[in-house]
């Protein structure tokens, strides 16, 4: 797994990330074409600039270039720009674990503008929770969080592996957050909602992010973890530019196909 720094980030600014896609052509005998999508030839880039690295930081970063051989083997990279989980508008979708009690019902007005937006109900005895498991690294420090609100006083209860916040809540959109790491020697992370027994909740943007605070919310459907990442290039350089600071630059690809 690519290292996160000590700070809790897996980056810097500026951070710049590509995608890369591939449409077929096909020409008929008519002069017509027909274009499709080649999902498989979707490459993804990101170019990672660190400044002020200590030695230490910088360390870590060369003793993992070095255990993958530069670009020749795989590891598992967590988009630092992006939202780990799958499907974060459609709670629907099988990538969330859905409690038996749970109802879902879309298209309801989100905070933005929008109607992206769920009411979750729980109509069981017992509380009930939406939930993805990732395999993502378990040391990492992460922040999960979502908006909600609630057209009665219930409560609503953030999960992080073993970890769990309840909070209040009531009308009016507020935004929720957890922050902590996996648990020790796991090799997946549960991120998860929890609702009490007979409550109604509307929710909009949960989003698992590899880093200590939430940012911005960033709509996903594929999520962010790449489980098959390779360095672009085969040599580390880095620039010393004073006592204990560095600087160097990082490539990392994924490609659909390998």
């Amino acid at each position: 797994m690519y290292p996160q720094l000590p700070t809790g980030a897996l980056s810097q600014f500026p951070l710049r990330k590509r995608r890369l896609a591939r449409t077929v052509v096909n020409t008929m005998a008519d002069g017509s074409t027909i274009k499709l999508p080649d999902v498989a030839a979707q490459t993804t880039e990101w170019q990672l600039q660190y400044t002020g690295l200590s030695d230490a930081e910088l360390a870590t970063l060369q003793q993992f270039f070095a255990s993958m051989e530069g670009s020749l083997n795989g590891f598992t990279f967590l988009d630092p720009n992006g939202n780990l989980l799958a499907w974060s508008d459609d709670p629907s979708q099988v990538e969330w674990q859905k409690g038996s009690f749970l109802t879902l019902t879309g298209g309801v007005a989100d905070p933005v503008g929008g109607t992206s937006a769920w009411t979750v109900a729980n109509t069981g005895a017992g509380a009930q929770s939406l939930a993805q498991t990732l395999n993502a690294p378990s040391v990492y420090v992460y922040c999960l969080s979502v908006y909600a609100q609630a057209a009665q006083p219930t409560t609503i209860t953030l999960q992080l592996a073993s970890l769990s916040i309840a909070r209040p809540l009531r009308t009016g959109w507020n935004r929720f957050t957890i922050t902590g790491t996996g648990d020790a020697e796991a090799t997946s992370v549960t991120f998860g909602i929890e609702l009490p027994a007979g409550s109604a909740i509307t929710l909009y943007g949960p989003q698992a992010e590899p880093q200590e605070s939430a940012s911005a919310y960033k709509s996903s459907t594929t999520g962010g973890v790449y489980e098959n990442a390779h360095f672009r290039d085969d040599a580390f350089s880095y620039t010393s530019t004073g006592v204990n600071r560095n600087s160097t630059t990082v490539n990392i690809v994924y490609a659909n196909n390998l």
